[in-house]
């Protein structure tokens, strides 16, 4: 994983669960948060108590198609706070499974990543990632890198293969992690 990306779930509901997973953050040098949220937003308790900067991209983890607009401006955001050396930035939802390790994808392919080496790294640091929502982000980054349709059909078979080959159990991971 790039040593300046980070991803996981979202803040313990328990206010000292929460500080002490802030301090966590905070000793592996994380100074800024992209939660993608749509049911809740943790700026208020990080700004409080810790010198992270909190980002709110709130999206419904709905396994509908993400839009262009929504990964145009996580990874701006991304390039943005990356652009400053030092910086680290974790990006997260709820359960860190969807909507989180997606758009780190894309922010990893903003940075250069191969597509399929992108997966494997955030599965490598999240083995519980489902990225579902990673053919959108090959479909924007195909569009943004103005590939035609034959090299975007590559790169989507490319991705569906890696997921044929590393199928995760979305709903069995969902069921272990709430007992």
């Amino acid at each position: 994983m790039d040593e300046r990306l980070a991803t996981s779930g979202d803040l313990p509901e328990d206010r000292t669960e929460a500080l002490e997973h802030l301090r966590y953050w905070e000793t592996e040098g994380i100074t800024d948060v992209i939660d993608l949220r749509v049911e809740a937003d943790d700026s208020e308790i990080i700004v409080e108590n810790s010198g992270i900067r909190p980002h709110w991209f709130g999206a419904d983890d709905d396994g509908m198609m993400r839009d262009d607009a929504w990964f145009d401006a996580v990874t701006q955001r991304a390039q943005d706070i990356l652009a400053e050396p030092g910086r680290k930035l974790l990006v997260h939802c709820h359960m860190g499974i969807n909507r989180g390790p997606s758009a780190l994808y894309a922010i990893m392919l903003t940075r250069g990543w191969n597509a399929t080496e992108a997966l494997d790294a955030i599965v490598a640091a999240r083995p519980i990632a489902g990225i579902i929502y990673a053919v959108d982000a090959t479909r924007w980054w195909a569009k943004k890198q103005g590939n035609g349709p034959v090299e975007t059909r590559r790169l989507l078979d490319e991705i569906t293969g890696w997921f044929d080959a590393n199928h995760i159990d979305v709903a069995k991971v969902i069921r272990r992690m709430r007992q």
